[in-house]
């Protein structure tokens, strides 16, 4: 399994200001609802790490290719998308945009600078807001802390072997694909007041719809890892 390591990313989530009443839990199963029975609902944000492969770069390219860049900015934009500039912090890009979206918004403590982070984006361009990220000391210092708690071997938020950390969040009653090196967020469609990031129509429109791009559904050779945000129980 590629590296999406819970602890390490509640570890870096408390470090920038979100509340102790949520945790991040691994996800176990995509189809075996017993398998999901441990994680509180509604889950509040899924985050993936997965390979980018043949198929799925392809059917990125062809998405991209006709799209302009993202232009949204202020209050009334959806969802806050970072650009990634910041070399190696995939992960940590992934982990802000599950958090800074959708309803776990409600547990970012006042005056973090998980706080401050999301509101100095708010009004700024995507280029000013990528800069804005990359300036960041609070940010740095957080990714940094928490780069040797996971696995001895490498980085935990850190992309590795090609793999892409995607963040699902269900904001404005859509489900959104948030990832920082694409042109801007990705609406995948609408979802109902009682369905979440791990309801089963949210999940074919996220993680299945890029798992089923392979050519045998991903079969073993997709290793790919899930995460989801929810209440502590």
């Amino acid at each position: 399994m590629a590296e999406n390591n819970p602890d390490v990313m509640n570890q870096l989530a408390t470090k920038l200001g979100l509340s102790s009443e949520l945790q991040f839990y691994d996800v176990y199963s995509l189809d075996e609802p017993e398998q999901l029975a441990h994680i509180p609902r509604p889950a509040l944000a899924l985050l993936v790490i997965i390979p980018l492969t043949p198929a799925w770069d392809r059917s990125r390219k062809a998405e991209d290719a006709n799209k302009e860049p993202y232009t949204g900015s202020g209050p009334d934009e959806p969802v806050i998308w970072f650009k990634q500039t910041i070399g190696h912090a995939c992960g940590s890009i992934g982990l802000l945009h599950s958090l800074i979206n959708g309803p776990a918004v409600n547990f970012i403590k006042r005056d973090s600078d998980l706080a401050a982070i999301r509101s100095l984006a708010i009004p700024l361009d995507t280029t000013k807001r990528a800069e804005m990220l990359y300036n960041s000391e609070p940010f740095e210092l957080a990714h940094k802390s928490v780069e040797q708690a996971g696995d001895s071997y490498a980085d935990p938020t850190s992309e590795r072997n090609g793999g892409h950390f995607v963040s699902f969040v269900k904001s404005g009653g859509k489900l959104w694909e948030l990832e920082g090196s694409r042109k801007g967020p990705l609406e995948r469609g609408s979802l109902a007041d009682d369905e979440d990031v791990l309801s089963p129509r949210a999940l074919d429109m996220g993680i299945k719809r890029i798992i089923k791009l392979n050519p045998d559904g991903g079969g073993e050779s997709l290793r790919f890892s899930c995460i989801a945000l929810a209440r502590r129980p």
